[in-house]
């Protein structure tokens, strides 16, 4: 068999090559001898810590959680202390409070100083900073344990708790409780200020008049648009609980009276027509394929040609794996057992096939917060209707 330029493919050679390169790697002696060895053991040392990291994961993530459950990063905020103290005001022995202490500045959040006292770094203090991100750390634990018994959750046999924290994913209203719904709205509000900031410093507006935001909770994003653009006119649709506080968060912010609240599930009922673009911020990834499909088919039904249709969430690496959006979004859509992170290209590929153009994909700023994909609805429509 030859190739379109009269050559013969290679692929077997490489695929032996790299084989043979790993199979070499994997012998305890050529490990020891690559250990020893002046050109070799620097690269020795730096995999064999990133093993390491791998390995002990979990175990640091445990260590952060317990660091921000007993808020000991806001209290050394406030100046470095030992750990007798804060021993005795979390009443745990003062070993075991040292152990995690040492643990904090190992991680990198905090330091320790010459007298044997604890200060926060300056990713410790940014640990803070993130809108939503300590609340998140906080939320992990059920997480955590529906990641307890992998194989299961790989295979689907396991009764995941994500799937009871977050059961609006699963259709509809029903079931959804208001506190259920007010502890999902105060979490995502917090963490989609960060996502707003990267989607629109990633995504122009220019040109729209009305935006429609689909799953779009208590407004986060849709505030930060109209501090963008003082003149965009802004529509909301979400669950009837979560509307419900919508309203009161957009009339806190002056915002009430541009914006037109629309309660009710996507997966009902046709979505509200009059927007010249609609956002899903991290909507997507939340649902299975024929969910999706669905939902793109009625945001191309709802716009006016030539209308955007703006997708931001965490996005699958695709052809070039990314460690976060790899590693924890996709695993934590396993434990929703519903939806995934897909690829940039998959959900391209879903928007043409709902009718959009070829999706623009701007520049990623850190795709472990989000990534976005611009499509246009067709303008030749416009010949069509007039």
């Amino acid at each position: 068999m030859v190739d379109v330029a009269g050559e013969r493919p290679r692929p077997h050679k490489r695929r032996s090559l790299s084989t043979a390169i790993a199979r070499l790697a994997a012998r305890p002696g050529f490990q020891r001898w690559a250990a020893a060895f002046p050109l070799t053991r620097r690269m020795v040392r730096r995999e064999g810590e990133a093993l390491m990291d791998l390995v002990a994961g979990f175990v640091q993530s445990q260590a952060l959680a317990a660091l921000v459950e007993l808020r000991l990063i806001e209290t050394l905020m406030e100046g470095a202390q030992g750990a007798a103290p804060l021993a005795r005001a979390h009443d745990i022995p003062e070993q075991r409070m040292q152990a995690l202490l040492q643990a904090g500045a190992a991680m990198g959040l905090l330091k320790r100083r010459r007298d044997g006292r604890y200060a926060v770094t300056t990713r410790g203090a940014a640990l803070t900073g993130v809108p939503g991100l300590l609340p998140m750390i906080r939320h992990h634990g059920a997480f955590y344990r529906d990641m307890g018994d992998p194989l299961a959750l790989l295979r689907g046999e396991a009764e995941t708790e994500l799937a009871q924290v977050w059961p609006y994913v699963f259709g509809g209203d029903a079931g959804v409780d208001p506190a259920t719904a007010h502890a999902y709205s105060d979490l995502m509000t917090q963490s989609q200020a960060l996502v707003a900031e990267d989607t629109l410093r990633l995504v122009s507006l220019k040109g729209v008049r009305r935006l429609m935001d689909v799953g779009g909770g208590t407004g986060a994003f849709l505030r930060a648009a109209a501090a963008k653009a003082p003149d965009l006119q802004l529509m909301l649709v979400d669950l009837p609980q979560v509307v419900d506080e919508a309203r009161q968060q957009m009339a806190t912010a002056g915002l009430e009276a541009r914006t037109s609240f629309h309660p009710g599930s996507f997966r009902d009922g046709p979505l509200p027509e009059g927007a010249d673009a609609i956002s899903l911020i991290r909507v997507l990834y939340d649902h299975e394929d024929a969910t999706v499909r669905d939902l793109l088919a009625k945001c191309f039904a709802a716009l006016p040609p030539g209308g955007r249709l703006i997708v931001s969430e965490p996005m699958s690496g695709g052809a070039r794996p990314d460690r976060a959006t790899d590693v924890y979004f996709a695993f934590y859509c396993m434990a929703m057992r519903t939806g995934r992170a897909r690829s940039a290209e998959e959900i391209a590929g879903l928007l043409r096939e709902a009718g959009f153009e070829a999706p623009e994909k701007p520049a990623v700023l850190r795709p472990y917060v989000t990534s976005a994909l611009v499509a246009w609805k067709p303008a030749t429509e416009l010949a069509e209707l007039s």
